[in-house]
């Protein structure tokens, strides 16, 4: 691993690049930052723990806001779930995957629907006295 982890080396690139949307090609403003100095920007925010704010102008990834909506849009685009699913099978096509141990999270994973509600339980909150004048 490499002493800056928010570098994108070019065999993660290659899998990244053709999930990510394509730019409209009339669009107002100055040219976008390149998607993969975008990518490392995210990268480098989430690695460091800094603010969007605090990005430095001169790593070359574009504004904390820049990479901050290129993150919006590419979610909003399916980018990261698609990569997600991709990397999992890979590991698992090379059987580099522990299957017998798995660990379900309620936020990735819909609740049952038509499950019964829960049983109504006696309240113990404080009740108002009664006015004695």
């Amino acid at each position: 691993m490499s002493n800056k982890p928010w570098i994108v080396d070019d065999e993660l690139w290659t899998r990244v690049e053709p999930l990510l949307p394509a730019w409209p090609e009339r669009s107002p403003g100055p040219r976008p930052v390149d998607d993969r100095r975008c990518l490392q920007g995210i990268l480098f925010v989430l690695y460091t723990g800094i603010t969007w704010r605090q990005l430095p102008l001169e790593l070359g990834f574009g504004s904390g806001q820049t990479c901050w909506r290129r993150l919006g849009r590419w979610q909003e685009a399916g980018v990261f779930e698609a990569l997600h699913c991709i990397l999992l099978a890979e590991l698992n096509a090379a059987g580099l995957i522990d299957w017998t141990r798995a660990c379900v999270d309620a936020s990735h994973v819909r609740a049952k629907k038509g499950a019964r509600p829960p049983a109504r339980h006696r309240s113990t909150a404080a009740r108002p006295a009664a006015n004695t004048t």
